[in-house]
């Protein structure tokens, strides 16, 4: 992996991991055109996902801060910020089953070609574009049960084409939660698992060794991607943020339907 290679890859990990379009997707695509083996590359994949994890904190710094404040007042009772707490834990759970399960069987969907990339793209349009014109009764608050069903759908959205933001946003739009909250939930969710996917990551390429996981990247296109993916990352997370308040998401749903199938198409 060359320099060259290595920014493209952060700086679209960078801006897909927040914007509803999907990562996953996308790197598949890229790396696919770069004839980039990402399982010959554990050390990349890990990087910038960290990357983008920093990124998240450093935009959200005042909302986890809140958090933290809220989980240590006890006032009789669980606060809010405390639900949200453990929304957050709660979302975490179908995920965290897919990771330990199903790994193995995820990592063979990502091989199985650009046709099936295609055909998430388009069950992201679809969702976006569903959840752009419902208009379900509004919630004041990003209940247990909320957490759980934009859970599910942060789990199902592991496959390569479905993407995580996209799928949690209009799920949570849907289930009735207001736009204003939504996106930093959205966003605070995802540390847990990446980091924890990132574990795993390291323990997989310890096992097989540091020179099989770091095979054709060198130091310096590793530090490229990674200051790429963190700086597109705030970015993109920032402005993904202010897209969700303004409920401009359906313009992504035609974005992923086009590319989806074209992809279909043409694979």
């Amino acid at each position: 992996m060359s320099e060259l290679q290595a920014f493209i890859l952060g700086l679209i990990q960078g801006l897909t991991e927040y914007l509803p379009v999907s990562s996953s997707g996308h790197l598949t695509i890229a790396s696919h055109f770069f004839g980039i083996d990402g399982e010959q590359n554990l050390t990349f994949t890990v990087a910038v996902h960290v990357a983008t994890v920093l990124s998240t904190l450093v935009i959200l710094w005042k909302e986890i801060v809140w958090i933290l404040k809220g989980l240590f007042r006890w006032d009789g009772q669980l606060n809010s910020e405390q639900r949200y707490a453990l929304a957050i834990v709660v979302s975490m759970i179908p995920v965290g089953i897919v990771g330990v399960f199903f790994k193995d069987y995820v990592e063979e969907i990502f091989g199985s070609g650009l046709f099936v990339v295609g055909c998430c793209l388009v069950v992201t349009a679809a969702l976006l574009i569903f959840s752009y014109y419902a208009r379900p009764r509004q919630k004041e608050e990003i209940s247990l049960w909320d957490g759980f069903v934009i859970g599910l759908a942060q789990a199902i959205a592991v496959l390569p084409g479905l993407s995580r933001s996209g799928s949690t946003i209009a799920t949570g739009l849907l289930l009735g939660n207001k736009k204003e909250r939504l996106a930093e939930f959205s966003f605070l969710m995802v540390i847990p698992p990446i980091l924890g996917e990132a574990l795993l990551d390291v323990l997989k390429a310890m096992k097989h060794g540091t020179e099989a996981a770091t095979a054709g990247i060198s130091t310096t296109a590793l530090a490229v991607g990674f200051l790429t993916a963190f700086v597109s990352g705030c970015l993109a997370c920032k402005w993904m943020i202010n897209i969700v308040r303004r409920g401009k998401l359906v313009y992504f749903g035609i974005y992923c339907a086009i590319v989806g199938v074209l992809l279909i198409l043409f694979s």
